[in-house]
């Protein structure tokens, strides 16, 4: 196969950030996904349904003419969030979903969740009217390595929660282990997972090896390769309550490679290329759209997109060094190896 035509995509996972960063990066995002879940981290964070609406208008006037692309609005759920709110910002239509950053978990995640005894009216509220958490899958004690965080969160938070607030929709974001997997899998159709592009093409050797590669450094962190090949099973097995969210997270260049590098890798130039390479490496190609356009939709109740988008297969891409914005150029994520298929 040497051209693939599918349902045009969606991401389930996005920083798009704020003001010159927003609008040097959103053009790579609306150039190839219809709509996007956006994240709520910023400072100060997406708390309320107006911040949230604030927001929209903000992303929609950075927008590109001619460019169609649909923000999909969440809120950071903080132990003061009021589950009034939260509804009345669901049922105005704005607001797809609620954020749950465990405190200190990543990038602008200080303001998030403690005790999660707090929160739980929020959850019962969620639960009731159909909103989907998002979580950050990782706990935060200090006594737990790094490359445990994601298990010990599964044992520790996330089931306990599934099974004190029944019905609850839950999305497992950016999975990264053989663990998650295998929750994800043994779970009803309540819950989802979301898996990114470089936890499908990249372990934890490629990030360390021959030197430490800041642009691969994320959150969650890479892990063993025998991670990465269960992600990549689960992502082109075409099973349902597995589907795209990049975790494109876009810093300026300098913010990554100093002593003390941000968390983050920027895809959205070349997701869908790099996704098209990994499917085909797999012999999955035919299960493409069903992660990328069919099995995020179904998951929120959304239809899939109408329009379409084409693949191609040819020369290896040139992947740009870095894109400029008036917040800093921010070097674009290379998976270390030719990439093949482009976006027509």
């Amino acid at each position: 196969m040497s051209t693939l035509t599918i349902k045009r995509p969606d991401d389930w996972h996005l920083h798009l950030r704020d003001g010159a960063m927003m609008d040097g990066v959103l053009p790579h995002s609306a150039a190839h996904f219809a709509r996007a879940i956006i994240m709520p981290n910023l400072v100060p964070p997406v708390v309320t349904g107006d911040q949230a609406a604030a927001y929209r208008d903000r992303i929609l006037k950075a927008l590109p003419d001619g460019m169609t692309f649909d923000p999909l609005m969440t809120l950071y759920l903080t132990e003061n969030t009021n589950p009034a709110d939260v509804a009345a910002a669901h049922a105005s239509g704005l607001v797809k979903a609620v954020k749950l950053y465990p405190a200190g978990a990543t990038t602008n995640s200080a303001s998030g969740v403690q005790d999660f005894d707090a929160v739980r009216p929020v959850l019962e509220k969620m639960a009731e009217i159909g909103l989907p958490l998002c979580v950050h899958g990782e706990v935060t004690a200090p006594e737990i390595d790094i490359f445990d965080r994601e298990a010990a969160f599964i044992d520790l938070v996330l089931d306990p929660i599934r099974q004190s607030t029944p019905g609850l929709r839950v999305v497992m974001e950016h999975i990264t282990t053989s663990n998650a997997v295998a929750y994800a899998e043994d779970q009803d159709d309540t819950l989802g997972a979301t898996i990114t592009v470089q936890h499908l093409m990249l372990d934890r050797n490629d990030m360390l090896v021959g030197g430490i590669r800041p642009h691969y450094y994320c959150l969650p962190i890479l892990k063993r390769g025998s991670h990465r090949l269960e992600l990549l099973r689960a992502a082109t097995s075409g099973a349902p309550r597995f589907f795209l969210g990049t975790d494109s997270a876009p810093h300026a260049t300098h913010t990554k490679e100093n002593a003390c590098g941000c968390a983050g890798c920027f895809t959205a130039p070349i997701a869908l290329s790099c996704l098209a390479q990994t499917f085909d490496e797999a012999h999955a190609l035919d299960n493409l759209e069903a992660f990328v356009s069919q099995n995020g939709p179904a998951f929120y109740g959304l239809p899939e997109n109408t329009d379409t988008i084409t693949l191609t297969k040819g020369d290896p891409i040139t992947i740009p060094d870095h894109i400029d914005t008036d917040a800093g150029p921010v070097t674009v994520f290379d998976p270390g190896r030719p990439v093949f298929w482009s976006v027509q």
